[in-house]
This record gives C-alpha cells, sequence and structure tokens, in this order.
C-alpha cells in the first residue's frame, strides 16, 4: 500500500527509448538541491550488460513478476513486449518517500501517465521528445546492445509514444542535450518549489 499522506512528489519522465530521457533524470539525481531519489523499476527481461540487480532494475522472473500482479504489489506495470514486463514496486515508493525524498522515474509511456493518474497532485509528467524518428533510430544504433529486430520494434512503438506526447505536463524536445538538461532542471526545480 501507498503511504499517501507523505509529503514527497513524483517526477515522470517518459519518452521513446533513445530520446535521452535516461541522461537527463541522471542529471537531475547529481542535483543535491532537488533532493531526489531514483525510482528502480522491476523487470522479467535479461539484464544488459553491466546492469546489476538493485542498482538499474530489480530483475524478476517471468513468473516472479506474475506472482506480484497477482499480489497486487505494483504501482503501475505493464507487458511491453510478450513476457517482457516493467513496474514499479510500491515498497519502492515507500522506501523513497521514508527517506523523505521526492521520486524521479524513467518509466516507459504507459506507466508515466498510470502514475499521473493515481496521483494527479503529486506528479509531474515531462515527455522527452527526440527531434525526430530517424535521429531516434541512429541513437539506438549507436548504444550497439540490441538486434536491428529489436530497433526496429522499438522504433514502431515510438510513432505511438509520440502521439501520447499532449497527455503529459510539459514535453522537452532534446534536439539539443545541453538546452533540455537545463530546461528540465527548471521545471523540476519549479514544481519542487526550489528557486
Amino acid at each position: 500500500m501507498i503511504n499517501n499522506k507523505d509529503t514527497g512528489k513524483l517526477i515522470v519522465f517518459s519518452a521513446p527509448s533513445g530520446s535521452g530521457k535516461t541522461t537527463i533524470v541522471r542529471h537531475l539525481l547529481a542535483i543535491e538541491k532537488l533532493n531526489l531519489e531514483f525510482s528502480i523499476s522491476a523487470t522479467s527481461r535479461e539484464k544488459r550488460g553491466e546492469e546489476q540487480d538493485g542498482k538499474e532494475y530489480y530483475f524478476l522472473s517471468v513468473e516472479a513478476f506474475k506472482n506480484k500482479i497477482k499480489a497486487e504489489a505494483f504501482l503501475e506495470w505493464e507487458e511491453v513486449y510478450r513476457d517482457n514486463f516493467y513496474g514499479t514496486l510500491k515498497t519502492e515508493i515507500n522506501r523513497i518517500w521514508k527517506l523523505g525524498k521526492h521520486v524521479i522515474f524513467d518509466i516507459d509511456v504507459s506507466g508515466g501517465l498510470r502514475i499521473k493518474r493515481k496521483f494527479p497532485e503529486k506528479t509531474l509528467a515531462i515527455f522527452v521528445k527526440p527531434p525526430s524518428i530517424d535521429e531516434l533510430k541512429i541513437r539506438l544504433k549507436k548504444r550497439k546492445t540490441e538486434s536491428d529486430d529489436k530497433i526496429n520494434m522499438r522504433v514502431a512503438k515510438a510513432s505511438a509514444e509520440l502521439a501520447t506526447a499532449p497527455l503529459f505536463d510539459v514535453i522537452i524536445e532534446n534536439d539539443n542535450l545541453d538546452k533540455a538538461l537545463k530546461e528540465a532542471e527548471g521545471i523540476v526545480s519549479d514544481f519542487l518549489g526550489i528557486n
């Protein structure tokens, strides 16, 4: 159960893969005065590269993830691709609020909008928009973490995700990273009432 009496706020960053949301979130986490803590999502996907359980994600088996769904342990969850689940554990939000911090999410579009619907007053939902689909494909290829088939799946999904941008509180176009970082910092500071 989420303890809604806590004063922490929720800052959601959503975007198609390769838009730069993770880079922006990392930048904001490094700014001490914002008092942010990263919400570690749970996933049933395999670890990539140097990823560690409990740092980038809580890695669960498909069966363990489904059991947590049945137990209503998630604030939100989604089956992004077949047997490839992502979700936010309620215990994770409570953990961060108990630290006296605000929660920042790097989360898919559907999950971000679900959090906004559940906590409309406490949540700032920010959509990070890539300059174009072509640029997105270039960025995903540069990562060298996924096959061409996976990249094509992500690019196809990106078009649908871009259509949801107007549902977010703010859209940041990431065509220039320094500009996007400054813009994100200003928007989050304003929301948290920090000068």
